[in-house]
C-alpha cells in the first residue's frame, strides 16, 4: 500500500468514527420517547444496521450472479466479505432486538414473522461463512458460495413482505419525530460508513490472500492482474 493510500484509508477510518462519535452524543441529547421510553433510542442503530444489513446480503447475491456468469474469483471475494458484512450487521440487528422485546414485551425473544426471518436471515449468512470454510477447494468453494449466496438473498424480500402482510407484535410507527430524524439519519450514515469500511477490509484481506493466484482452475484470466 503506497503513503496516499494509507492516507486515505486513514481518513476514511476516522471519518467513520468522527460520524459515529457525533451520532452518540445526538442520541443522548435527543429527546426520549413518551410511550416507549429510552429503549426507544435503539431504533437509530437498530434501523441502519437492518438496512445495511439487506443491501449487504443484496451484493452478495449480485456478485454471486458475477461469479456464476463469469468465473473470476473477484466476484468470489466479494460475495465473502459481503456475507460477513451481512453477518455483522445481522448480529447486531438481533441483540438490539431482543433487548427492545424485554422491556417491551416483557421477554426476550416473541416468535413473530419479522423476528422469525431476521434470525433466520443471521443463520443463512452464518451458514454461508461456515460451509467456506469446510470446502478447500477453492473452485468449489466459489461455486458452492455463489448459488448459496443467491438462494439465501430470497428471505430478504420475504422479510420485507411478511413486515407489510403479516400480522406483527411490533408497532406500526417508529415514534421518531421530526426532531429526531437528523440523529438517525446521522448513524445511518455512520453505520453505513463502517459497514462499507469493513467489507472493503475484508475484500482486499481476500485478495491478498489469493497471493500470486491470478485465478481458479478453469475460469478466464484477469488481464496480468494479481488477485
Amino acid at each position: 500500500m503506497d503513503r496516499w493510500s494509507k492516507w486515505a484509508t486513514y481518513a476514511y477510518w476516522g471519518l467513520t468514527l468522527l460520524v459515529l462519535a457525533y451520532g452518540s452524543s445526538r442520541v443522548i441529547q435527543a429527546p426520549v420517547d413518551q410511550v416507549a421510553g429510552p429503549i426507544q433510542k435503539l431504533i437509530y442503530l437498530h434501523l441502519p444496521v437492518a438496512a445495511n444489513a439487506f443491501l449487504a446480503a443484496l451484493v452478495v447475491c449480485i456478485a454471486s450472479v458475477g461469479y456464476i456468469g463469469g468465473r473470476r474469483k473477484v466476484w468470489d471475494d466479494l460475495a465473502h466479505a459481503a456475507a460477513t458484512v451481512t453477518t455483522l450487521n445481522g448480529s447486531v440487528l438481533l441483540l438490539t432486538g431482543v433487548f427492545w422485546a424485554k422491556v417491551a414485551w416483557g421477554q426476550w425473544w416473541v416468535w413473530s414473522p419479522r423476528l422469525s426471518f431476521s434470525l433466520i436471515l443471521w443463520l443463512l449468512y452464518v451458514v454461508y461463512l461456515a460451509v467456506r470454510l469446510r470446502i478447500h477447494s477453492p473452485q468449489k468453494r466459489a461455486v458452492v458460495g455463489a448459488v448459496y449466496g443467491i438462494v439465501a438473498f430470497l428471505d430478504v424480500p420475504m422479510l420485507y413482505l411478511s413486515m407489510k402482510l403479516l400480522p406483527d407484535v411490533h408497532p406500526t410507527v417508529t415514534g421518531l419525530t421530526r426532531e429526531m430524524l437528523p440523529t438517525l439519519w446521522i448513524w445511518f450514515a455512520g453505520v453505513t460508513l463502517l459497514s462499507c469500511g469493513i467489507m472493503g477490509a475484508r475484500f482486499a484481506l481476500g485478495r491478498a490472500q489469493s497471493g500470486e493466484v491470478k485465478t481458479l482452475p478453469g475460469e478466464p484470466g484477469l488481464g496480468g492482474m494479481a488477485c
